[in-house]
């Protein structure tokens, strides 16, 4: 059986947009409104699931999703990190931080290491092969990442180079751990002449 999975970066929050490592800040206004904006737009899933975040379960709810929050879709674990913005870590830490990009395996603020979440996400893709029907995944960017290095196999040094735009959808479809990609697209509302 083939399982189709649809993932869904959360709406703009603040948080997204000073580049902050903090999954847990409220949408802004104009987030939740495109997200409202788009509900009708989703194909019908039989697993809706979303990370445990504020900002992905509150996109999920204005998305019009009854999603289960999964901590294997967790974001990155962050340390002591966690709060602060890439701009003020690299200003204190930047040996650190400059490590931290260049090495997935590295994890120099007490977190997780992106080869971590890789492997964590990797395994909860792989078990979706026992599902049958589509899935609906409300995620932070760097598990739809996480993500898609696992699908297509591609080296842990690419996570950086993967854009993961908000509000956005990325579908995988595979069987027997095997997975086809195909591009994020923008979750745009229906106009009135079915275009």
């Amino acid at each position: 059986m083939t399982v189709r999975v649809t993932l869904i970066s959360p709406a703009t929050s603040e948080a997204l947009r000073d580049v902050r490592f903090d999954d847990d800040g409220p949408l802004d206004p104009a987030g939740i409104a495109r997200a409202e904006a788009v509900a009708n737009t989703l194909a019908p899933a039989a697993y809706a699931y979303t990370s445990p975040s504020l900002r992905c379960r509150r996109t999920a709810r204005a998305l019009g999703l009854d999603a289960e929050p999964l901590a294997e879709l967790a974001a990155c674990d962050m340390g002591r990190w966690r709060g602060r913005t890439l701009d003020a870590v690299a200003s204190a830490e930047g040996q650190a931080v400059a490590t931290w990009l260049a090495d997935p395996a590295s994890a120099p603020h007490g977190g997780e290491s992106m080869l971590d979440v890789r492997t964590r996400v990797g395994t909860w893709l792989d078990t979706l092969h026992t599902r049958t029907g589509r899935v609906i995944a409300v995620t932070e960017p760097d598990v739809v990442r996480a993500a898609l290095l696992h699908a297509l196999s591609a080296p842990a040094q690419t996570f950086w180079r993967l854009d993961v735009r908000p509000l956005t959808a990325t579908e995988l479809s595979g069987r027997a751990e095997r997975w086809n990609l195909r591009c994020g697209s923008p979750l745009e509302a229906q106009h009135g002449d079915g275009t």
